[in-house]
């Protein structure tokens, strides 16, 4: 109710940018005429949030998941306090966690009700997408594994055993452990980042999107692999796998940062920069009066420089004239001349 009654009656309805962000946000809002229920949906978003952990889930503590959607609840409250000025970092912000939601809340809210099953733990992509291929490619750099089922878990489980160990180590690869959050929060900044910056998606940005996301994806393969190298030639007895630990704990945030700015920098260097056309006057579009230059050297007239203006309306320096007995541009002599106004 505060957010409603505080709401801008000056919010902007009229067209303030030409992206493919602002367009597709005035496309969802009917023309901006939705944008004054976004601190309604906000607030819905909260209070669903809330009701789910304390009915449906078995904590009422705020995980992962929660952080995400009430992130976006935020992001709806604050849009239209948004001065216009910032219409992009505003629209930039909303789109991150609307596709940062799309990706990893309503996947996992829609696994669960078809299982009904609100508590449980959907592994579908550590199954599909990562174990396989990561049991794959440590069989080709000679690191003998299986990928199987564990008991009590619904993630899979990959054992290998390390050149200095004895007994076989079972890696379960969670949902929490897969490298999916960094998935898809690298997945929605560039989308967004895409989607906020161009007027128009070409060719090289569909592929350079195609690569990005690939690419997102071999880091992720990287990272597992990584891991258990490092338990296969560097845990001992001794160590009792404190290696690995270290490694699940930041070897993956330090591929995904190395990585992330390496493709960032490629990404300013290929892309087309193209700029988001908008009504509002930047600091150079803003009317000017034309700046007054001496018609013989072409720099600009300052008070600190003394000046003659004929009456023919050109304006020279002093020092300029200094030499010439007549105008230049109308070949008047200097008598009918009179000291340029400051």
């Amino acid at each position: 109710m505060l957010a409603w009654s505080t709401w801008p009656e000056s919010t902007p309805q009229v067209e303030p940018s030409t992206s493919l962000a602002s367009r597709f946000i005035r496309r969802i809002t009917m023309g901006g005429r939705l944008l004054r229920f976004f601190p309604s949906a906000g607030i819905a978003i909260i209070l669903a949030d809330l009701t789910y952990n304390l009915t449906l889930s078995a904590t009422p503590s705020i995980q992962t998941e929660d952080t995400i959607v009430l992130l976006a609840a935020v992001s709806f409250l604050v849009y239209g306090f948004v001065p216009e000025r910032f219409a992009r970092e505003r629209d930039f912000v909303l789109l991150f966690f609307l596709l940062l939601n799309s990706i990893l809340v309503v996947p996992l809210l829609a696994a669960r009700l078809f299982y009904a099953d609100f508590e449980r733990s959907v592994d579908v992509y550590s199954w599909v997408a990562l174990a396989p291929e990561t049991g794959a490619m440590l069989n080709l750099l000679g690191v003998a594994n299986q990928v199987h089922t564990v008991a009590g878990s619904t993630a899979p489980g990959l054992t290998f055993t390390p050149q200095h160990l004895a007994a076989p180590v079972t890696v379960v690869i969670s949902t929490a452990c897969s490298g999916i959050y960094s998935f898809g929060i690298f997945a929605s900044a560039f989308a967004a980042f895409v989607l906020t910056e161009y007027n128009r998606l070409s060719p090289r940005i569909w592929l350079l999107l195609g690569l990005g996301f690939l690419t997102a994806y071999a880091a992720n393969v990287l990272r597992m692999v990584m891991i258990v190298l490092v338990a296969y030639y560097t845990d001992t007895e001794q160590t009792d796998l404190q290696n690995m630990l270290l490694a699940h704990s930041y070897a993956g945030w330090l591929i995904f940062v190395g990585w992330i700015a390496l493709f960032w920098a490629i990404v300013f260097k290929i892309l087309p920069r193209e700029p988001v056309k908008s009504t509002l006057k930047s600091d150079s579009q803003v009317d000017r009066p034309p700046e007054v230059v001496c018609r013989i050297c072409s720099y600009g007239l300052t008070p600190l420089i003394p000046a003659k203006r004929c009456e023919c309306g050109a304006y020279y320096h002093r020092r300029c004239i200094a030499a010439v007995e007549r105008c230049p541009s109308c070949q008047r002599p200097w008598a009918l001349a009179s000291p340029a106004a400051p």
